[in-house]
């Protein structure tokens, strides 16, 4: 019976800190991507008005 409790225990840890970087890495894929928007926001207001240094 200590056995089976100490798996579960062992299960439990790991599915939680699992679900901590599934989530983080949630996160950092939106902050990428908004990142990634505004580079492109600025990329492209560099082109329109001409200018070469920011």
């Amino acid at each position: 019976m200590n056995l089976l409790l100490g798996i579960i225990a062992i299960v439990a840890i790991v599915l939680l800190v699992t679900g901590g970087f599934v989530q983080s890495l949630n996160f950092l894929l939106w902050v990428g991507l908004v990142l990634a928007i505004i580079a492109v926001i600025v990329f492209l207001a560099r082109v329109v008005t001409g200018r070469r240094t920011i």
